[in-house]
């Protein structure tokens, strides 16, 4: 009889002397004696090991045996033990070839083990027997409790389902061998949950048990189930998990009011469209099951309301319709059904999903501000009109019986206050400064109205508001420009009629003026021999080449006026001037460099900032330049002064004509105050010469025939002259009179002091001197000639 932990190993040996081969079966029986059986056989095989998991004995737990039929008992064979766990987990006697295991094993980590064994000869350490493989399986013992892995779990049905109906299916694992016995055979229960459901202990499918479970009754379960091993078997194993269930709401309640009669009090004042009052039914059913819709059946009711559902309350909101009159009518009695909108026709059978209550409206007089004849006025004025130009007007009247007449104004607080007024008896709005469409073509102003003698300040429900929108119309104020965001580039390679650009044009007008563009060049100015324009007659014009070859080099850039003219009435037109930049381009026109572009590109400046740099730098310049001017031409003052006089000094540098030149301007008068008071009205003409009868005395000097004239007073009537002269510069002068005084028997010796005299000298000498004196002497021959005369 074998135990249950011993093994049987077949070993095939091959006689190598030989050509003959035996078989060798050795049985360890249970007394530990060896059974050796016989049978002819090529090779030799190896049979499975099978080893216990979790033993947890004492001593290792034996294995198995190898032998050979080389091995006499005389211990010459040595056995060896190679592979998975070999030396670690499984060890081999050399001389018996008996296999232990060291170590408790664990089927669920490691189900086999695969090793290979071989018979040495212990002296020569030859192989007598070829390396041979087996398994060593590990066997399963129940060692491993079911498990729910994704416990616990949530599931949900639908309330007054029928029994049976499948609700969650749980699945436990076990970690057992399923091939082996029933350790990983699991049977399911139900621990917690009855009778309100059940499991299959098979499938663990979890189905209902109790018939018209409702929700509005109960409407969570917590169910506890259990897994166990070994076929629901004493002592197996076991794991329990719980699966929260939750009742799903059905239509199954209909809606119902608290009361069947309702009152509500509602102002004439209400306004139309706003809620005056709110009704509500109750629904036990949740989510869209309780969903309600509300509705006036009656006609009386529903002519003059209507009820929406609030969605988030499930209110019934009642609004007013139309007017209420106090005068007319003062009570109203409506009709008012609650209905589910989603009906499930499975419960058709508890009845009608609706419920019907009756509400009575009473109308409270009040004082009722008045009303405007229109709930918005829109009016229009032209732009740039006069101040005090009308826009439009409001009207309103008292609704009430009085009928009291009404005033008008505006909100003071609105910007519309700046532009308009309003009458306040006739409700006339006009203009209160011109306005401007370009700036703000539409205004929006509030007119409000109330009693005359009513005081709203303190009771603001009696004032009415109505928005008054002003359109402002435009007129044609604006002149058209050329709508250039960037300077046009010109290449290089153009050619004469090849277009370089299209340009626009824009105007702050709207389209009504400014949708039509006519384009030019300045008619004023002589003809652009670089650049012409083309009117293409549809609001743009294409700037056209007139000659070829341009050198960004020679000149870079150049710039072109446009005029341009609008369509409006009367026809606005305006120039503008246009940059135009030379740079070289690859083929196609592509624009290949631009060398002011790439400096400013590379200098990290602008097109403005190089500009503004460059004009700092001439004017400096040109700030150095006209100091080192000055300083050149300065010359030495004719006074040398301390002080600093504040005056200015004319200065002629006039050549004059020679001695003889008196006629230009008459020195005399520097020379000799008496002769300058005789010439004063003619100093243009030369002086008469006075003709004496007597016979000739000796020449006397001019001074000495001239009476004696006070120096001081002649200053002083300088003075006066130089004060009422108008001819002379707006500004201080400087006049110097050289004065040699009175009083020298000797006279001058100039002949300018002696205009009226001749001279005695003879110049004829001059005409031997030769040519080079021929002009002298013919200038003294004609003097002489003349004094003769």
């Amino acid at each position: 009889m074998y135990l249950a932990f011993s093994q049987t190993l077949r070993l095939w040996a091959m006689n190598l002397r030989g050509s003959t081969r035996t078989t060798f079966f050795s049985t360890k029986l249970a007394n530990g004696e060896t059974e050796v059986h016989h049978r002819p056989k090529r090779g030799w095989i190896w049979n499975q090991f099978f080893v216990l998991e979790e033993h947890m004995g004492p001593d290792a737990q034996y294995v198995g045996k190898l032998h050979s039929n080389s091995d006499k008992g005389d211990g010459s064979v040595r056995y060896i033990l190679s592979g998975e766990g070999a030396g670690t987990i499984f060890i081999i006697d050399e001389v018996t070839g008996d296999i232990h295991a060291t170590k408790s094993l664990d089927r669920e980590r490691k189900t086999h083990y695969v090793l290979h064994a071989q018979a040495l000869d212990r002296n020569t350490e030859e192989a007598l027997e070829p390396k041979s493989e087996f398994i060593i399986k590990v066997q399963d013992i129940n060692d491993n409790a079911p498990k729910f892995p994704d416990g616990p779990f949530v599931a949900s049905v639908p309330e007054m389902s029928e029994v049976g109906t499948s609700v969650f299916q749980v699945t436990a694992t076990d970690a057992d061998d399923p091939t082996y016995g029933n350790s990983a055979r699991i049977v399911y229960s139900i621990l917690q949950g009855q009778p309100y459901f059940s499991v299959d202990p098979k499938t663990g499918i979890i189905r209902t048990a109790l018939a018209n479970m409702d929700r509005e009754a109960r409407e969570h379960y917590a169910v506890v189930i259990q897994a166990k091993d070994m076929a629901g078997q004493v002592g197996g194993l076991s794991g329990s998990t719980t699966i929260n269930i939750t009742l799903t709401d059905v239509n199954d309640n209909p809606p119902k009011f608290p009361q069947k009669n309702y009152q509500l009090y509602v102002p004439e004042s209400a306004q139309v469209g706003k809620p005056v009052g709110k009704i509500k039914a109750n629904d036990e059913d949740a989510g869209i099951n309780a969903e309600i819709k509300y509705s006036i059946i009656n006609s009386e009711g529903a002519n003059m309301f209507s009820i929406t559902t609030d969605r988030d309350t499930r209110e019934g909101i009642i609004s007013l319709k139309k007017p209420l009159n106090y005068e007319r009518k003062k009570t109203y009695t409506l009709h008012i059904e609650g209905m589910n909108t989603h009906i499930d026709p499975r419960f058709s059978y508890l009845g009608s999903f609706k419920d019907t209550a009756t509400l009575k409206i009473t109308v409270g007089d009040v004082d009722e501000p008045p009303v405007f004849s229109m709930d918005y006025y829109i009016m229009d004025v032209y732009e740039n009109a006069h101040i005090g130009t009308e826009v439009g007007a409001v009207t309103a009247r008292d609704p009430d019986s009085r009928n009291s007449p009404v005033r008008y104004f505006m909100d003071s607080k609105e910007e519309g206050v700046r532009y308009f007024s309003i009458e306040e008896d006739s409700g006339v709005v006009r203009t209160t400064q011109p306005l401007d469409r370009e700036d703000m073509p539409w205004h929006n102003i509030t007119v409000m109205a109330s009693e005359v003698g009513r005081y709203p300040d303190y009771n603001p429900s009696l004032l009415s508001h109505v928005p008054v929108t002003v359109q402002v119309l435009d007129v044609n104020d604006n002149p058209p420009e050329i709508a250039a965001d960037e300077e046009v580039i010109v290449c290089e390679s153009s050619r004469p009629g090849q277009v370089i650009q299209t340009v626009t044009a824009v105007d702050k007008d709207d389209f009504a003026n400014g949708q039509r563009f006519s384009f030019a060049l300045p008619s004023q100015l002589p003809v652009n021999p670089n650049f012409t324009l083309k009117d293409n007659e549809d609001s743009t014009a294409s700037i056209i080449a007139r000659r070829r070859r341009f050198n960004h080099l020679t000149q870079e850039l150049y710039e072109l006026p446009i005029v341009v003219w609008d369509g409006g009435e009367p026809s606005l037109s305006g120039t503008s001037t246009l940059t135009l930049r030379v740079c070289p381009c690859q083929r196609h026109g592509r624009i290949r460099t631009c060398q002011g572009e790439a400096f400013l590109s590379s200098a990290g400046l602008s097109t403005g900032a190089l500009i503004a740099i460059l004009l700092c730098i001439v004017i400096l310049l040109a700030i150095v330049v006209l100091f080192i001017t000055l300083r050149r031409s300065k010359k030495e003052p004719l006074i040398i002064s301390e002080e600093d006089i504040r005056e200015n000094v004319v200065t002629y540098d006039d050549e004059g004509g020679g001695e003889e030149d008196t006629e230009a301007f008459d020195i005399i008068a520097l020379r000799n105050p008496a002769a300058a008071e005789e010439l004063k009205f003619r100093r243009d003409v030369r002086p008469e010469v006075r003709q004496h009868c007597g016979p000739p005395r000796g020449r006397r000097s001019p001074s000495v025939e001239l009476d004696v004239v006070d120096v001081h007073e002649f200053i002083k009537q300088r003075l006066v002259e130089a004060d009422m002269d108008t001819s002379v510069p707006p500004y201080d002068s400087l006049q110097t009179y050289a004065y040699e005084g009175q009083g020298s028997p000797t006279g001058s010796i100039s002949s300018l002091d002696s205009p009226g005299t001749h001279s005695e000298q003879d110049y004829n000498y001059l005409d031997d001197w030769g040519p080079e004196f021929q002009k002298l002497a013919e200038l003294y021959g004609e003097a002489d000639s003349d004094v003769t005369t």
